[in-house]
């Protein structure tokens, strides 16, 4: 990590939500001030502007005189969170595809929200939340700051769900409440089908477990108040028994659900069973008993805008999660179409890295798996035609090589230095055009 002057806040889990944004126009090293927070609480409006007339602002907190909410079937008193789950293509949570960079660029590039890698829960409790404040990144970490646990930004928070791997209520609450402040949604992972996961009793093997599943949901919904609860499922075998846990999932009183449409022993390579959906967004709608809207996600097939209608038809959702298409060409979610990898998405992923204090391991790997497909020549070919198979490939050999920053950089006539200085996000983006 860069020797930048930071801050340093020791986490404590019962700490409060964090009700401004942070406009980065103005971070500089310096102390926060009352003044100074009121100015940037202010500017909070102005973040994300392409997108305002596309969906409300969220605002969690009850405000005084307020109607109470009706009280779902845990007995907890809840706000309708529905406004931060705007229709529209979200980003899917990656481990190590969906760090910082690519939720900034998603977000970018038009995705309404954006899902967090999971974190499991110990890994979190017990961080401390380091901010950076010439570029205004904050740093979970471990080990005195040798360990990166999470990476966030505020001008993702308004649109950051951060998603947990917990097999236990009480981990599940620390982990969450220690991220509050930094995040519009907290999201339990129930379908990873990974090994790490599942040996933990976590992810896909909570589908085995309802009870265990739900309580952990319900201690989230009762005890955070301020933020939305969701979960993310895979279908189980039978349709019958999906149903049956939707149904328990739904009366915890969680604000959305998002389900893969695949069981837990399908492949990626197999496709969605996505006709699967529109018999559970039926189911959700006649057993939410506590009248608040629970949106249902769609996840699985969905590689770019244009998919978009088609699986809305097909399921009844409004809502779609795109994982792959994001992880091949992160502006898959832009309604103008994928834009182009080597002079657009690549530069732009490199400079946002740079500026957000990006590890270079974590951005080779994500640059190695985007896919380099009919875009003009690499630099080092720029009067070669396009669809050159050898000069993609050429281009990849090349991103694989690369040792570090400054090499990367120069593959992609990136200014190292000027954009390693860049103090904020905006001066990055203003300069790449982009939705």
């Amino acid at each position: 990590m860069p020797q930048l002057k930071l801050s340093i806040l020791r986490l404590n889990p019962s700490i409060s939500r964090i009700q401004a944004l942070f406009k980065m126009t103005n971070l500089r090293a310096r102390s926060s001030t009352p003044e100074r927070d009121q100015n940037l609480s202010q500017a909070n409006h102005e973040l994300f502007n392409e997108h305002q007339s596309k969906r409300a602002r969220l605002e969690p907190e009850v405000e005084d005189g307020q109607k109470a909410q009706p009280k779902p079937e845990n007995g907890s008193t809840r706000k309708d969170f529905s406004a931060l789950y705007a229709p529209g293509l979200y980003l899917a949570p990656m481990v190590r595809i969906g760090t910082l960079p690519t939720r900034l660029l998603a977000l970018k590039y038009g995705a309404e929200l954006v899902w967090g890698p999971e974190i499991v829960d110990k890994a979190m409790i017990g961080s401390e939340r380091i901010v950076d404040e010439r570029t205004g990144t904050i740093h979970y970490t471990k080990n005195n700051g040798k360990t990166s646990i999470w990476q966030t930004h505020p001008r993702e928070k308004s649109r950051l769900v951060y998603q947990i791997g917990s097999a236990d209520k009480d981990l599940a609450l620390t982990a969450a409440q220690t991220v509050l402040q930094d995040v519009s949604g907290i999201d339990l992972n129930c379908g990873c089908p990974k090994d790490f996961s599942l040996k933990g009793g976590m992810g896909a093997a909570l589908l085995k477990e309802p009870e265990k599943l739900c309580g952990i949901l319900s201690h989230l919904v009762q005890n955070i108040p301020s933020h939305p609860i969701s979960a993310k499922i895979r279908l189980l075998p039978s349709q019958e028994d999906t149903l049956e846990l939707v149904k328990k999932i739904s009366a915890t009183g969680i604000s959305c659900l998002t389900v893969h449409c695949r069981t837990q022993l399908m492949r990626s390579t197999e496709s969605a069973l996505l006709h699967r959906l529109r018999e559970i967004v039926e189911t959700v709608k006649e057993s939410r008993a506590n009248g608040l809207p629970l949106p249902v996600v769609a996840n699985g097939d969905c590689f770019e805008f244009k998919d978009l209608e088609h699986i809305k038809s097909l399921t009844g959702v409004e809502r779609v999660m795109i994982a792959r298409g994001a992880e091949r060409n992160v502006s898959c979610f832009s309604s103008d179409g994928p834009a182009d990898m080597i002079s657009q998405v690549m530069p732009l992923y490199i400079k946002t890295g740079l500026v957000t204090g990006q590890g270079y391991a974590n951005a080779k790997y994500c640059l190695t798996t985007m896919e380099i497909k009919a875009t003009p020549s690499p630099t080092t070919a720029q009067q070669q035609p396009k669809n050159n198979k050898s000069i993609r490939k050429e281009m990849k050999t090349k991103i694989q090589q690369s040792k570090d920053w400054e090499t990367m950089c120069a593959l992609f006539r990136v200014d190292y230095l000027q954009a390693k200085e860049s103090l904020i996000l905006d001066q990055v983006f203003e300069t790449n055009g982009g939705s």
